[in-house]
């Protein structure tokens, strides 16, 4: 496949044609049954915590957690007060409890507006009737194109998420650590073993690792089988349509086990955060991770930070593939303010909400293209050329496939392997055989 000649030819390779429907069964009737998003009540109360004061104000439930992307948030709310008079309330959850717990959140007491992501799981939740139909809002939007308009349709036609942000997955390091022991990007799977090698001989970890959220061994998977079998091979097996028992999907498993010693150990333990903090204390010498990555990096070190796409391993395939997550907003079905509601997305998804985000946070690339990019750090604008020359780009595991297959059995069945990679077979007997069932209509 070619490279994408423009932003629009990019962002219709986001949304996988092979996983463009969704007549399936209810998750709510079979991830509830397995327990596997239990209502916990840490988001199913959010919506009153901030819109029953005024019926000026608006609530926004936000997985931004983290104090950089949370801080974001805050500028453009504020931004989106000082234009409209409006007050946004907003209610943050710790991120992975709120994707943990969406479900009862949405047949709850939703905020008004929640931020989601683009792909399959937007799709899902449109689809359940969880979210309301915003195609009104996406008439007085400017600055997307047509392609972003279908990463953000559901399979009625009609739209409902509003993207703010997107970021590749890429192999991030310091530079003054490799300036240091003078290592060079590798360009194959044989050199990046050999290059995580030497970095042990240096005392250094060679791969950051963290799996404790459970998400984050997603994006090695992804990388891996992108490399070893291709793009359409990962998004079928995303989608239901490969087995995990053939000997692709076990060849991703053996190259990762063979990895696996280069990996920080002890990583269930681990959140993503701690090990970007190992990379930027230096005791470790690169990390597989989101361009988010920088969050955990003070402003003066934004400059030290530099990153490689994934090596090659085999030659037919190539590199050129990689994950780059599109994040945004959606409204909940029965907001109780729906007006304002609608003009808060609509800001959202403005260039006035796209020029603050980029003025405050290094670590993302807007999805408005009309927004004044000029800003953009050195790594911000390598992010975006990598995006741009890739020959095809997927979501991530747990957007490209049904939300119950990526919590109840991906999740496990990757930290299993992590904590015990020489019963391969039986564990991709074991994902196939649950697949079955969860894919069944």
């Amino acid at each position: 496949m070619s490279r994408p000649r423009s932003q629009a030819e990019y962002l219709a390779r986001l949304v996988p044609p092979s996983v463009a429907g969704i007549n399936r069964r209810s998750l709510l009737a079979g991830a509830a049954g397995t327990g596997a998003l239990l209502g916990t009540g840490l988001l199913a109360g959010c919506g009153d915590s901030g819109s029953g004061g005024s019926t000026k104000d608006v609530s926004l439930g936000s997985n931004q957690s983290d104090p950089k992307p949370k801080d974001v948030v805050a500028k453009v709310t504020d931004g989106f007060k000082t234009s409209s008079g409006v007050q946004v309330a907003v209610n943050t959850v710790d991120h992975n409890t709120f994707q943990e717990n969406i479900n009862n959140y949405l047949q709850g007491k939703p905020d008004d507006v929640f931020t989601w992501f683009a792909g399959y799981r937007m799709r899902f939740f449109a689809q359940k009737g969880l979210a309301s139909d915003i195609s009104d809002v996406w008439g007085k939007l400017s600055g997307y194109s047509d392609a972003f308009k279908k990463a953000s349709t559901g399979d009625d036609g009609k739209q409902y998420f509003v993207p703010a942000s997107y970021y590749p997955w890429a192999v991030f390091y310091r530079k003054s650590v490799w300036q240091q022991y003078g290592y060079q990007p590798p360009k194959t799977i044989t050199e990046f073993t050999n290059l995580g090698a030497q970095m042990k001989k240096d005392g250094l970890t060679p791969i950051a690792f963290a799996d404790k959220d459970g998400w984050p061994a997603m994006g090695t998977f992804d990388i891996l089988n992108l490399r070893i079998n291709g793009y359409q091979f990962h998004v079928d097996l995303t989608a239901g349509k490969e087995a995990w028992t053939s000997d692709k999907v076990k060849k991703v498993f053996d190259t990762w086990a063979g990895l696996l010693p280069l990996h920080q150990p002890d990583s269930l333990g681990r959140t993503w955060q701690e090990a970007a903090q190992s990379l930027q204390q230096k005791k470790s010498g690169m990390y597989l991770l989101g361009l988010f990555v920088g969050q955990q990096f003070t402003n003066e070190e934004q400059d030290d930070l530099d990153f490689f796409t994934f090596p090659e391993i085999d030659p037919s395939i190539g590199a050129k593939a990689l994950d780059a997550p599109i994040d945004g907003y959606m409204m909940a079905r029965k907001p109780k303010n729906e007006d304002n509601a609608r003009k808060l997305l609509e800001y959202f998804g403005g260039k006035d909400a796209a020029n603050i985000t980029v003025k405050n946070d290094p670590a993302t690339l807007v999805a408005n293209t009309g927004a004044d990019v000029s800003g953009y750090t050195a790594l911000q604008k390598k992010a975006a050329e990598l995006v741009g020359s890739a020959t095809e780009i997927a979501q991530f595991l747990d957007r490209d496939t049904r939300p119950d297959f990526a919590s109840t059995v991906i999740i496990p069945a990757l930290q299993q392997f992590i904590k015990d990679p020489k019963d391969i077979g039986g564990l991709t007997t074991s994902i196939e055989n649950q697949k079955k069932s969860i894919f069944t209509d």
